[in-house]
């Protein structure tokens, strides 16, 4: 039997599961860190990998419920209606809830006895455990004549996203900026439930960022942002 002891933490804006890209990359805007621990957290330990754009995460799927994978599911990819075998699929419910995603390496912040990783391109939730990092190589990962089964090409996209007047003044008051190109990308990729794409009645959905509350939902195929506030336990952005 092996056992893993995580080597760093995410600290991502995802703080609940609903919301986050199915895939890495799909919203660049989607950032984090990642924080190494003792006694990981040496300058020796990531020397050189500063020469790298990308880096693999192997991860813990720690939102998961121990125990609950299953040997099919039913992939969004498909509409929810059609099952395949988990190991067909990136399902999170899996033997092992272990996740693997390929994200960019912005830059490397090394002192006081600490060593972060900046991230982006995340599809991870807060507070996600990492097992191992692997440096991304382009002439050995990237495989130009690979097939992807039923998922060939990335996923249509919402063709806008609109922001009400309130929702808009919130966003140009963040203190980092990206918030709204953050939102757009996310609400772009639908990460409604795939059985109510395609149901026509208004439906309000909610999901946390950071530490706000967005209000959105689609209407004629346009996503409308309605309302973004603080979170109750948090009084500022932050």
């Amino acid at each position: 039997m092996f056992q893993f002891a995580p080597i760093g933490v995410i600290r991502s804006c995802f703080r609940q599961k609903f919301g986050i890209p199915r895939q890495p990359g799909l919203v660049p805007a989607a950032r984090a860190t990642l924080e190494l621990l003792p006694p990981y957290a040496q300058p020796e330990a990531v020397r050189g990998l500063e020469g790298f754009s990308h880096l693999w995460l192997l991860f813990v799927f720690h939102g998961v419920p121990v125990g609950h994978w299953q040997p099919t599911v039913r992939p969004p990819r498909l509409g929810g209606n059609r099952r395949l075998g988990v190991f067909a699929t990136r399902s999170t419910f899996r033997p092992n809830p272990m996740g693997l995603s390929a994200v960019v390496l912005e830059r490397i912040e090394i002192g006081e006895g600490r060593v972060v990783l900046h991230l982006a391109g995340v599809d991870v939730l807060d507070g996600t455990p990492v097992l191992d990092i692997k440096p991304y190589l382009p002439y050995a990962d990237c495989i130009v004549d690979a097939t992807g089964g039923f998922a060939v090409t990335a996923p249509a996209l919402l063709p806008a996203v609109e922001f009400s007047l309130t929702a808009a003044a919130f966003c140009a008051a963040w203190p980092n900026g990206d918030l709204r190109e953050l939102i757009a990308q996310i609400l772009r990729q639908d990460p409604r439930p795939a059985y109510q794409q395609a149901d026509s009645a208004p439906r309000q959905y909610g999901m946390t960022l950071y530490d706000c509350d967005v209000q959105w939902e689609v209407r004629d195929g346009i996503a409308y942002v309605l309302e973004i506030r603080p979170c109750p336990e948090s009084a500022d952005p932050v």
